[in-house]
């Protein structure tokens, strides 16, 4: 949303989100899933629009020269990094709007406790500005084969964020598309982008099914009343998204709930290819990421692992001691401070590389989907060596 629009993106949106995804298809940028070198640049603030008393949707200014850099697909993210109280804080959030130029959008809910989302809640303004990392991640779709193509969203809270982009983008460049959305809150008033749905669906009525569920308010419907457990997931599969009329599925929220669907839908036999989810981040509230590798001091004749890595077609290497049971990521920041990452707790997928030597130990892994394990790639953040050498490659 530019500064001069607070609905929904209007037509010439629509035709700007085409023209973006075509240069993805057509091999300007990538594929859907596309990976660019992960580098940050300063924007500006144009605009803050409160979306609950807890949310805001934070509008950046893309200036014409990083136009390129910050072309997207719906559903990707971006990592926002400040310094507060001399600390460095990096959080990765959805982009909430279809691509268009000149500007992107991100969704920020406060969290109790959380320092970065309680600032920007409180003290960003337009005219402010933040490095934002260029867009990263694979939580999209196939734009070139949606005709007839039914997706269903399943969304909590600030899930909502990339679905809000990706149901935008699917149903604008399909007329034949279907777009199905479970978003559950705690009440009305937690609802994001309530009028921006409203008008969504307005648009779209016959195209767009939208089913809120209220955990804490009574709804006419019993089945979108309450919490959504295994019992009531069913009976929403079974009445309102029968699996075998669904192309695509795109889960968004907290562990519990991304778990249960996943689970949920094997069981009912959907293949886990045609199933992507995004998680809310797990680490701490609050939590400062380093911004630098800690310190360690290799003892004479410790055993080390031999870590060499390739960024933006420079390689390196740094020498890990096996006592210190550091990650990759730790290890290659002593030498090398642009190596990327945002969460750094297994989530959004920034530190993400491709194994070409050796062997690791993953300790979590909420970002990766099976096929791309299987190309070897890995979650840098959370991956241990288990060899006395490995070699990994972020530009693959």
């Amino acid at each position: 949303m530019d500064a001069e629009t607070s609905g929904a993106p209007v037509a010439s949106d629509a035709a700007e989100a085409e023209r973006i995804a075509d240069a993805f298809l057509a091999g300007a940028v990538g594929g859907p899933t596309a990976r660019r070198a992960a580098r940050f640049h300063t924007l500006d603030v144009a605009e803050v629009r409160p979306l609950t008393d807890d949310a805001v949707e934070v509008t950046f200014a893309v200036p014409d020269e990083l136009a390129g850099d910050y072309d997207y697909l719906a559903g990707q993210h971006v990592a926002l990094r400040v310094q507060l109280d001399g600390q460095e804080l990096r959080r990765s959030y959805s982009l909430c709007r279809p691509p268009r130029r000149g500007a992107i959008s991100v969704a920020i809910k406060r969290d109790v406790g959380g320092r970065f989302s309680t600032w920007a809640q409180t003290e960003l303004h337009p005219g402010d500005r933040i490095d934002v990392m260029s867009p990263q991640g694979s939580f999209t779709t196939r734009l070139e084969d949606l005709d007839g193509r039914h997706l269903v969203g399943i969304a909590a809270g600030s899930g909502i964020t990339p679905l809000m982009a990706l149901a935008t983008t699917v149903l604008a460049r399909s007329a034949t598309s279907r777009f199905t959305l479970i978003y559950t809150n705690r009440s009305r008033t937690d609802v994001m982008f309530l009028d921006d749905l409203a008008d969504l669906k307005d648009r779209y009525p016959s195209r767009l099914a939208l089913h809120h569920v209220l955990s804490r308010e009574q709804r006419a419907a019993p089945l979108l009343s309450g919490r959504i457990d295994e019992q009531k997931l069913n009976t929403m599969l079974d009445v309102l998204v029968p699996p075998d009329t669904v192309d695509e599925w795109f889960l968004c929220g907290p562990f519990e709930l991304v778990q249960l669907c996943r689970d949920t839908l094997t069981a009912r036999g959907v293949d886990r290819r045609h199933i992507r989810h995004e998680l809310f981040t797990t680490g701490e509230p609050g939590q400062a990421m380093p911004n630098a590798g800690r310190p360690v001091t290799v003892a004479e004749n410790e055993p080390v692992c031999h870590i060499r890595f390739t960024l933006e077609g420079q390689s390196a290497t740094v020498d890990s001691p096996r006592s210190a049971h550091e990650t990759i990521l730790n290890a290659a920041l002593r030498v090398r401070p642009d190596v990327p990452f945002a969460c750094a707790g297994g989530v959004c997928g920034t530190c993400r590389a491709r194994l070409v030597e050796g062997d690791v130990r993953m300790t979590e892994n909420y970002a990766l989907e099976p096929d791309e394990l299987e190309r070897g790639y890995i979650l840098t953040c959370q991956s241990h060596p288990t060899t006395e050498s490995v070699v990994v490659d972020y530009d693959v």
